[in-house]
């Protein structure tokens, strides 16, 4: 199951827009709207427009720590 949180505001009574999901004609989904309480602030996740995702090419020597481990001062 693929989840995608999108918070947004109603422009229109009982209508709501939805732009740039990634499924395609066809795809069954599951609606869930939760109204915000007031106060409440969306949350701080980034924006798809703002998302790091897909930008790493490559990763050299991933598994390697990116400190060598005697500069950690808690293994002392």
């Amino acid at each position: 199951m693929d989840i995608h949180k999108i918070e947004t505001r109603f422009t229109e009574d009982g209508i709501l827009v939805l732009e740039g999901l990634p499924f395609h004609a066809g795809d069954a989904v599951e609606i869930i709207i939760l109204k915000q309480t007031t106060g409440e602030q969306f949350s701080r996740i980034p924006k798809p427009e703002h998302s790091l995702q897909g930008t790493v090419l490559r990763y050299d020597e991933p598994f390697e720590p990116a400190i060598p481990p005697e500069d950690w001062e808690t293994l002392k």
